[in-house]
């Protein structure tokens, strides 16, 4: 179960906001019987760099023997 200020792992790409999969994001508000999710997600310096409805097909929660990892951002 997702919950709101969960962190989740994407599970694609969303090319046009420079997102991949594997990044990571904070579930901000959870639809009615979680049928979407509001998921952010922002640079290290927590500027946000997208704010997307996204569904459970998208998103899953992040296992607790994951680890987090650095890029850069491509898109401005």
């Amino acid at each position: 179960m997702i919950n709101e200020l969960d962190t989740v792992v994407l599970s694609h790409d969303v090319e046009e906001h420079g997102l991949q999969q594997g990044d990571i994001g904070a579930v901000v508000h959870v639809y009615q019987d979680a049928a979407a999710y509001e998921v952010e997600f922002v640079t290290g310096e927590g500027d946000t760099v997208a704010v997307l409805t996204l569904t459970a097909d998208d998103i899953r929660p992040m296992n607790e023997r994951e680890i987090l990892h650095v890029r850069e951002l491509l898109v401005a």
